[in-house]
C-alpha cells in the first residue's frame, strides 16, 4: 500500500484531507477523487495489506451487514465493488429468501422472491476490497499520521495539523477537509477551536455487550442462510440475541449479544450456554456441533449516538462529518457502514458542482443528516425499552409509533407486500417516513394473511446441516423451504 510521512511543504492546489483510513474515509475519498488534485486520506495506524485485522476497529470482530442500500451507494462511487467483493469470498445473501429469522414478533417467512440482498463476510473482507481499489486511484495517498486538529476560523478550515510517527508536528494545507474518524471522532473539539459551539447530541445506551467467535463451517454448506434470534425490547427482562453469518474460506461467524444485567461473557465455556438461552435455542444447538477455529472477542461500545452537525448555525465553509462521527448506530441492526456509505454518496452529488461551491459544507452536513433518520429510529426506538437503557425519553409519541411497527412487523410475518415495504426501510432504501405509505398501514390493520410459523422455516437440507444427528445425507436432500 503506499503510503509516507513525507509530505510535500508546498500547499497543493484544491487538496482534499480525509481524516480516517476507515470504510468511511476510503469511500469519502473516492467520492472526492477527480474534484481535488490531491486526496490526502490521514490514518493515525498503519493499515494492513489484504483482510487482516486494524487497531483502530475494534469491533471487527463481529458480525457485519452491508444492505442492500449501502451496496447500492457504494457501487456507485466505485463501479464493480459488488463484483470485486464476491470475487474474493463474500456471499450475495437474497432478502427474505436467506434470511432464517425470529423477529419479537415470530418468525419471519422465506419468500421465494427477493427483495433486497446483503453482503456477507468477515469486517476485514469488506474493508480490504474498497481499500485495495481507493488507494490505486491517482491521486489518492495515504499518510500515517495522528490529526491533531483543524486549521482555519469560523468562517472556513484551511487545512489540518498533524503529528507524525517521529513526534513531528506538521501543516497540512487543504481547501477541503473531511472527519471519517469515526466513534473516537474530536470533531465538537475542533469546532470550538474554530470559535463555534459544539453540536448539541443525543446518546441511548442499552449497555449492549457483544461476544463473537469463529466456527469451521460443516461441508456442503454453500448457500446456508444467515440465521437471527433477536431480543424482545418489551418483555421486562434483558435483551438477548444472536446472528449466525457464513463468510469467507469456509467459516461461520457467531456473534451473540445482551443488553445491561444480561451480558455475555468473553468465556468459550459460556459461549454456546447463552446462545441456548436465547428465546430460542437453534444457534446454539447449531454450534454444539461445530469446530472453533477462535476464542471469544468481546465489544461493549455499543451505544447509540448523534450529533446534530446539520444544526449548528455557523459552519465553516471546506468542512464536513461524515459516518460513525455523526451518528454511531447499536451494531445489532447492521446500519453504520451503510449510512456511511451513503452519506458518501451525497457528499460526491453535492460536490460535483466544485468543492469551493459556497454553502457546499453546510449543504452537504443537511443532506448527509437526512441518511441517519432512518438507522438512527429503528435503533433508539427499540433501544430505549430495554431494562436499565439510558439516555433518552419514551414519549408518548415514541410508544405510539413502536405499536404500529410492532404490528407491522407481526404482518410480515405474514404477508409479502408488507414483508417488501418493511424492508425498503431496514435495508435503508426508503426512509422511515415510508412505513406510513396507506398500501402498508391498510396491511398492518388486516395483520398477518397467514397463520404465524411455528419454527424456524429450515429446509430439510438446513436442517441435516444444523443437526447432522438426524441422519440425513446432505447431499441427496433437496433443497425445499417449507
Amino acid at each position: 500500500m503506499t503510503s509516507t510521512n513525507t509530505l510535500s511543504r508546498t500547499a497543493a492546489v484544491q487538496r482534499a484531507v480525509v481524516i480516517g483510513g476507515s470504510m468511511t474515509g476510503m469511500l469519502t475519498a473516492a467520492a472526492l477523487r477527480g474534484l481535488a488534485e490531491e486526496v490526502l486520506i490521514v490514518e493515525a495506524d498503519e493499515l494492513p495489506h489484504g483482510p487482516a485485522p486494524r487497531k483502530g476497529l475494534p469491533q471487527a470482530g463481529h458480525v457485519h451487514l452491508m444492505w442492500s442500500g449501502g451496496v447500492h451507494a457504494a457501487e456507485a462511487l466505485l463501479p464493480g465493488l459488488t463484483n470485486a467483493w464476491l470475487m474474493a469470498g463474500a456471499h450475495y445473501v437474497p432478502i427474505p429468501t436467506g434470511m432464517v429469522g425470529l423477529s419479537s414478533q415470530g418468525w419471519f417467512r422465506r419468500w421465494d422472491r427477493e427483495s433486497h440482498f446483503l453482503i456477507a463476510c468477515s469486517r476485514d473482507l469488506l474493508d480490504s476490497v474498497v481499500r485495495e481499489r481507493v488507494v490505486q486511484m491517482s491521486g489518492v495517498r495515504v499518510v500515517q499520521a495522528r490529526v491533531e486538529g483543524v486549521l482555519g476560523t469560523a468562517q472556513r478550515v484551511t487545512g489540518v495539523l498533524v503529528r507524525e510517527s517521529d513526534g513531528r508536528e506538521q501543516v497540512i494545507g487543504a481547501d477541503f477537509v473531511v472527519d471519517a474518524s469515526g466513534r473516537g471522532s474530536r470533531a465538537p473539539q475542533y469546532l470550538k477551536s474554530l470559535g463555534i459551539d459544539p453540536p448539541d447530541e443525543d446518546v441511548v445506551d442499552a449497555g449492549l455487550v457483544y461476544a463473537s467467535r469463529l466456527f469451521r463451517a460443516p461441508k456442503g454448506s454453500d448457500g446456508f442462510p444467515v440465521v437471527s434470534i433477536q431480543a424482545d425490547p418489551r418483555a421486562p427482562v434483558p435483551g438477548q440475541s444472536a446472528a449466525l453469518l457464513p463468510i469467507e474460506g469456509g467459516k461461520w461467524l457467531v456473534t451473540t449479544g445482551g443488553t445491561r444485567g444480561g451480558e455475555p461473557t468473553g468465556s468459550a465455556e459460556d459461549f454456546e450456554k447463552f446462545a441456548r438461552g436465547l428465546r430460542h435455542p437453534l444457534i446454539g444447538e447449531v454450534i454444539s456441533h461445530l469446530t472453533p477455529l477462535s476464542g471469544v472477542t468481546l465489544n461493549r461500545s455499543t451505544r447509540n449516538r448523534r450529533r446534530y452537525f446539520e444544526r449548528v448555525r455557523r459552519w465553516p465553509e471546506g468542512f464536513v462529518v461524515l459516518g460513525d462521527a455523526v451518528a454511531a448506530f447499536n451494531p445489532v441492526y447492521g446500519h453504520g457502514m451503510s449510512v456511511s456509505a451513503q452519506q458518501a454518496l451525497v457528499l460526491r452529488r453535492h460536490a460535483c458542482g466544485g468543492l469551493q461551491r459556497p454553502k457546499l459544507a453546510k449543504h452537504v452536513q443537511q443532506a448527509a443528516a437526512r441518511k441517519v433518520g432512518a438507522a438512527w429510529s429503528m435503533a433508539t426506538g427499540q433501544d430505549l425499552f430495554y431494562p436499565g437503557a439510558t439516555g433518552g425519553r419514551l414519549r408518548v409519541a415514541n410508544r405510539v409509533l413502536t405499536r404500529y411497527v410492532d404490528r407491522a412487523l407481526r404482518t410480515t410475518t405474514g404477508s409479502f407486500s408488507a414483508t417488501r415495504k418493511f424492508t425498503d426501510v431496514s435495508s435503508l432504501q426508503s426512509p422511515v417516513a415510508s412505513l406510513l405509505a396507506p398500501r402498508l398501514m391498510l396491511a398492518t390493520a388486516i395483520g398477518p394473511l397467514r397463520p404465524p410459523l411455528l419454527g424456524p422455516p429450515l429446509s430439510a437440507r438446513e436442517s441435516a446441516l444444523m443437526r447432522p444427528a438426524t441422519g440425513f445425507d446432505i447431499d441427496e436432500v433437496d433443497r425445499e423451504l417449507p
